[in-house]
């Protein structure tokens, strides 16, 4: 892949990395430059929200839980033609090992823009600016945007500073402009399908950017990556006869990883979306079903009254047809979901625990699951690659059959004839022919 490439890291969460992210790419489009978004890391919202500015799919690249010959395939298929690519980072540049921003910056030789926030701090910000410039000699780190800056003064005062210790350039000095910012909630930052930045708000934000950045030196900064060597493509799984699966897919269930869908495509798949939210059926013929992650218990009351909806699903598991069920969809799977009110609202039932909300973060990190038991996925003995991020909790679940065993022990993965449901969202660039399999168990049980 030739063209234009930066990777937009910060010296921490919370820098505001995420909205000047979004704001440069939109300035770009608005240039008329074809950006392709990318993502640091497992998650799914920020791709969400790339693709709300660029119109253009977002792909994570995330080196420690798909391999670093997987992501180069990514980046360069997806890159090619775009005008420049633009890769946001996570947590802070060299946060997370290999799963770094700094070691996907050093995987694909992306040249670094540092996200630093200056609110409270003025001569000190040549002092981190240095420090992360001199780290890591192997890193690239090509130039400094300041966030938050408060006058014409603190921004004087942080110049003069990074140019006396510092040989970066400054490619911009971004005011403190609260109304620009993008809502939260317990899993993150609001998804771009529901536009939370829209209309006036994303027109500021971009003015903002095209007011305040040199875009024109971003660009030129992109320009000076190097050509990488496109990696072979993977050998394409056989296919055989097509076949339909159901992906459940709306404001409820809408964490999934692209790549995933496009494994099941090559593997023979037919993906026929839905939405638990508002069909009244199924669609028709399907041999499979996928009910990936979200925000179930935001409309668990929705998700519960489609009564007609979810008796078809819990009839499709029962009768042996493969379903795979990751986080939310796992949870719309059992016996119920309750809110931290207490509030019970029946959901599917194949499995006989209630999915009970808590108030703080239960479980977070990357995952390596073993298969111990055959399942839907993986014979026993493979090692699967995810990520797991909830916060909620399984109760009555004892004695209950499943395909994993977690690193901490944890055993994951539960079994229900040929359904296999779980925390877990895994990613299978490493691992291909756990789609393959699925696609094959479909094509096998119709």
């Amino acid at each position: 892949m030739s063209c234009p490439a930066l990777l937009i890291a910060g010296t921490h969460s919370g820098c505001g990395k995420t909205t000047l992210t979004l704001g440069v790419m939109a300035a770009l489009a608005r240039r008329g430059v074809t950006v392709q978004p990318f993502k640091c890391g497992p998650d799914f919202i920020d791709p969400s929200l790339h693709r709300m500015v660029t119109g253009r799919i977002s792909r994570n690249l995330d080196v420690r839980m798909c391999g670093a010959d997987f992501v180069r395939r990514t980046f360069h298929r997806n890159g090619a033609g775009c005008d420049c690519a633009v890769v946001e980072g996570v947590m802070g540049l060299f946060d997370g090992g290999e799963g770094s921003s700094a070691h996907l910056a050093k995987t694909l030789d992306l040249p670094v823009l540092l996200v630093i926030d200056v609110r409270s701090a003025a001569e000190s910000v040549a002092a981190v600016a240095h420090g992360f410039a001199t780290l890591d000699p192997e890193l690239r780190l090509a130039g400094i945007i300041c966030n938050r800056v408060g006058s014409d003064r603190h921004r004087e005062m942080i110049a003069e500073a990074i140019k006396a210790h510092c040989d970066l350039p400054i490619i911009g000095f971004l005011p403190r402009n609260e109304t620009v910012s993008i809502p939260s909630r317990h899993l993150g930052l609001h998804m771009g399908e529901e536009h939370p930045l829209h209309g006036e708000g994303l027109a500021q934000l971009i003015s903002l950017i095209e007011s305040h950045l040199d875009l024109d030196l971003l660009l030129a900064i992109a320009g000076q990556r190097q050509e990488v060597a496109a990696e072979p493509e993977a050998p394409v799984v056989e296919r055989g006869t097509l076949v339909r699966i159901g992906v459940a897919r709306d404001a409820a269930f809408c964490f999934y990883y692209e790549d995933n869908l496009d494994l099941l495509r090559q593997a023979g798949a037919e993906l026929v979306f839905f939405s638990p939210l508002r069909d009244a059926e199924l669609p028709p013929a399907l041999q499979g079903l996928y009910l990936g992650g979200g925000y179930p218990e935001l409309y668990a009351s929705a998700l519960s009254a489609n009564s007609d909806l979810r008796a078809q699903i819990h009839d499709f598991a029962q009768a042996g047809r493969p379903v795979y069920g990751e986080c939310g969809g796992f949870m719309y799977l059992c016996r119920s979901i309750i809110d931290q009110a207490g509030v019970c609202f029946p959901m599917v039932g194949l499995y006989p625990f209630a999915a009970r909300m808590q108030p703080r973060l239960r479980s977070l990190g990357y995952r390596r699951p073993l298969v111990e038991r055959d399942c839907l996925l993986a014979a026993r003995g493979a090692l699967l690659h995810g990520h797991e991020f909830h916060y909620s909790t399984i109760e009555d679940q004892e004695a209950f059959p499943t395909a994993y065993r977690l690193d901490d022990g944890r055993c994951e993965g539960f079994l229900h004839k040929n359904t296999l449901a779980g925390y877990l969202h895994l990613h299978w660039g490493r691992t291909p022919q756990a789609p393959a399999r699925f696609v094959a168990a479909c094509r096998s049980s119709s």
